[in-house]
């Protein structure tokens, strides 16, 4: 799809149509489910423009799908984890019914955001992972702040790291966050593939006695990192 047609085509859904990048079945490769095999729904479309954004193609690619094409590509792939990406998946209004039907399906349901939307309205059944912006993102601006208030037991929270003055402003983010964060909510710091070696922010998170998990995209060890439908 041309990129001059994206914005206008998730405005022209019908509402219960999606604007789909690519369905995958692959191994999950980040946060606490990493390692097990999940169907993957990556919906088209961002309003953010990350320094580091591995999904560039699915700011402007995508093909219409009802809700109902979604479930049943879910229950083919005999998969019970289904993840819910994009792009930012909560900028398409169908996306509420995509979650909660794939939840009444008997799926265990994650959905990746980006932070930049509110996230009340998602299906309490659904595990939420939000990936809070740094300011090597260039979008930090953009972190919907109420989203921390929100956060509950099965959330994750995400925080991808470029350089050093990125995992310090990670740090005394957290720190300034401790009363509002429960500690039952996992608090990852990811290395940009590729920017950031794993084992200087593994020192860094050892050196200052860091309570927060070191976050690798493994998909991308056992793929090519740029290797698409993994």
């Amino acid at each position: 799809m041309n990129s001059r047609l994206l914005p206008s085509a998730l405005n022209e859904l019908d509402q219960d149509e999606l604007l789909v990048n690519e369905f995958f079945h692959s191994i999950q490769g980040e946060a606490k489910d990493a390692g097990r095999p999940c169907f993957f729904i990556r919906l088209a479309g961002c309003h953010l423009r990350c320094h580091w954004c591995d999904t560039e193609y699915a700011f402007y690619d995508g093909k219409k799908c009802s809700v109902e094409e979604c479930i049943k590509r879910a229950q083919a792939s005999r998969c019970n984890l289904v993840e819910v990406t994009g792009g930012e998946p909560l900028l398409q209004s169908a996306v509420y019914t995509l979650l909660e039907r794939l939840c009444d399906a008997g799926h265990e349901v994650l959905l990746e955001t980006s932070g930049a939307r509110p996230i009340d309205r998602v299906d309490r059944r659904v595990r939420r992972i939000v990936d809070w912006k740094t300011p090597g993102s260039g979008m930090e601006s953009h972190n919907h702040k109420a989203i921390v208030g929100d956060l509950r037991q099965g959330d994750e929270l995400k925080l991808v790291i470029r350089d050093r003055p990125d995992y310090e402003w990670a740090r005394n983010w957290v720190e300034t966050q401790r009363d509002r964060l429960s500690t039952e909510i996992p608090i990852w710091f990811a290395p940009v593939h590729g920017e950031l070696q794993p084992v200087e922010l593994a020192g860094w998170i050892l050196e200052d006695r860091l309570s927060v998990r070191l976050g690798l995209q493994i998909h991308k060890y056992v793929w090519s990192p740029d290797a698409r439908g993994v």
